[in-house]
């Protein structure tokens, strides 16, 4: 299929817009010259199939080979069903969703399906070894969860090592039967999954970084739905294409399926009005570029401009407050409004980002996210606090094994750490190890409050060593739980974007240098976000609340890979209730074996 037309905007009787077909400028669709995509049409039937509310939905994903070129290099990558990015799940609020997943490449693999809060059904959370061992080679195991009060735009992505630079795609859910946007109804809408490219294996690349003890390879290039765009080499017919009516509204669905890197994202010539983040309504607001980062989304409007006769750049750039090596070309994208009768322009202007360190546009950015509507959301914000814990996040420099070179400064090697401990990969899924009873796997002492508190962002102690190991914070059920995660200057400053497992919390407070008890007093109580993925801002902390009334064991960690792979994580075990009714259920039959 070469760049099909767009299909028309279809209002099913219940208000759903249908998924829509993507089109890139070198004519892949499904699969081309090596090339694969993860975006299909979605038909009028389809349409019509989410105007039934709460039903089952069946997908079926197989991990596979694919040889695929980019930047003038032919390599092979680890795709779901050849796709790349891969296949959407789309689902109505509500909706039992069923994933069968096989394993058809030489990798163990297991799949996250990334701010689903899988209610009461921890054991398909997905991150390896934390609620299961993972699928091995030849193998298959079936996700099962309900979509209980969710909606808008979340992701999945592989959870082991670094397989989701290439394993990712989009989970779009619709509201239910005749509940309407609260925004303007788009013409049409699309996604679009930011990523990262190397020229070599991920797998291969994360092995070498641990081995070394050295900082990580700098991304070749930064994608747009599988895309590089012009500024690459060889890519100049390998950059995604949306063709846009002008004076039309589009909603723009974008997730950060990034590895390493955060961006800022942008049109020319075009503002954005963000309406949800992190599939959560959020109280409108304008702005020229927005942030995100690694494991969170962001869905804005764009009007197209009436007098669109010719072409626009969207871009990606990136956000790095420390002062390391990252790839400094952006990804670009088209936004078309050229007819077929009119001569494109070769002058196409480019959206006006702002720079890799700006931490101001950062701070203003996150301070306009407020929740639309409290009352719509799952749980209201908790007025007080039952377990109050303080995370202190960062890097360390541990010694170099005997008899080794590390490419860490003064031959040491990189680890990170929440609480100076460093989280070390247990040989039993830890969820099984809980709801079993069953020893060796991880130790319930993972400290509430840093064990030595310093000076955390600004001269660093001497000893930047910390401490290994698997230990995990214990929450009785239905707990009021508040998080300071700090930052901290160990190494260098940076932002931390951390996804917490199984919960939605809100982003109650941030601030500057180190966290006072006094600065509770100005927290947001009364409309603040609701995330799955909060960025702790370089230098500085970030505070978020939530009721742990979902029983497991919760993998909470820094979503930049390489820091998950130096062991900046922990877990939350979340108690059985008293009630019937409030406790985890018994495993699948199915679930893989360690």
């Amino acid at each position: 299929m070469t760049n099909p037309a767009i299909l028309p905007s279809i209002r099913c009787e219940c208000g759903i817009i249908p998924a829509l077909e993507m089109s890139s400028s070198s004519g892949n669709q499904e699969k081309r010259g090596g090339r694969v995509s993860a975006f299909r049409v979605v038909s009028a039937l389809q349409c019509a199939l989410r105007c039934i509310a709460s039903t089952t939905r069946y997908y079926d994903f197989k991990l596979q080979n694919n040889t695929i070129t980019k930047l003038c290099q032919t390599r092979n990558i680890i795709t779901v069903n050849g796709l790349f990015p891969g296949p959407t799940i789309y689902a109505q609020e509500g909706d039992r969703v069923i994933v069968r997943v096989t394993n058809a490449m030489q990798y163990n693999a297991s799949i996250h399906w990334h701010g689903v809060r899988q209610h009461f059904s921890g054991w398909f959370d997905g991150p390896a070894y934390i609620t299961q061992c993972p699928i091995q080679p030849g193998h298959s195991f079936t996700y099962e969860f309900t979509l209980y009060q969710q909606k808008g735009t979340l992701f999945w992505h592989a959870h082991i090592s670094w397989l989701r630079a290439t394993v990712n795609g989009a989970i779009v859910i619709y509201p239910q039967s005749g509940v309407p946007y609260p925004y303007t109804f788009p013409y049409e809408e699309h996604v679009l999954i930011l990523g990262e490219w190397w020229n070599a294996d991920p797998e291969v690349l994360e092995k070498q970084i641990l081995s070394s003890g050295g900082p990580p390879n700098v991304s070749d290039a930064y994608l747009i739905n599988g895309h590089p765009g012009p500024l690459y080499n060889c890519s100049s017919q390998d950059t995604f294409v949306i063709n846009a009516v002008p004076g039309k509204t589009y909603l723009l669905r974008i997730i950060n399926a990034a590895l390493n890197i955060e961006h800022f994202f942008g049109i020319a010539n075009h503002n954005l009005m963000v309406v949800a983040v992190d599939g959560e309504y959020v109280k409108q607001f304008q702005t020229r570029a927005i942030s995100i980062a690694p494991g969170q989304t962001t869905e804005v409007l764009v009007t197209i401009d009436k007098s669109c006769n010719g072409n626009y750049y969207m871009g990606i750039g990136p956000y790095m407050f420390a002062n390391v090596s990252i790839n400094s070309v952006p990804s670009l994208a088209i936004l078309s409004c050229s007819s077929p009768s009119s001569a494109p322009s070769s002058i196409i202007p480019k959206p006006k980002l702002p720079g890799r360190n700006d931490t101001q546009f950062i701070r203003k950015y996150v301070r306009s996210l407020r929740s639309l509507s409290i009352a719509d959301n799952a749980e209201p914000v908790p007025q007080t606090v039952d377990k109050s814990l303080i995370y202190a996040v960062g890097l360390n420099l541990n010694a170099c094994p005997t008899n080794q070179s590390c490419g860490a400064p003064n031959n040491t090697k990189f680890e990170a750490s929440i609480n100076n401990v460093t989280f070390q990969r247990p040989p039993l899924a830890m969820l099984q190890a809980f709801y079993f009873g069953k020893n060796g796997s991880f130790t319930p002492n993972f400290p509430d409050t840093p064990l030595h508190p310093y000076d955390f962002t600004g001269n660093p102690p001497s000893n930047l060593q910390s401490f290994l190991g698997t230990k995990a914070d214990v929450i009785k059920f239905n707990s009021n739980v508040q998080i300071v995660l700090q930052g901290t200057s160990l190494v260098s400053k940076e932002n931390h974007p951390i996804h917490l497992h199984g919960f939605s919390f809100y982003v109650v407070g941030y601030g500057t240098g180190n966290f006072q008890p006094s600065d509770s007093t100005a927290f947001n109580l009364a409309d603040p976000p609701l995330m799955n993925t909060v960025g702790v801002p370089a230098g500085g902390w970030v505070a978020i609340r939530f009721k742990a009334n979902n029983p497991g064991v919760w993998f909470m960690h820094c979503h930049l890979e390489i820091h998950t792979s130096w062991g900046l994580a922990t877990a939350l075990v979340v108690k059985n209730g008293e009630k019937h009714d409030e406790i985890l259920p018994r495993p699948p039959a199915d679930l893989p074996p360690c």
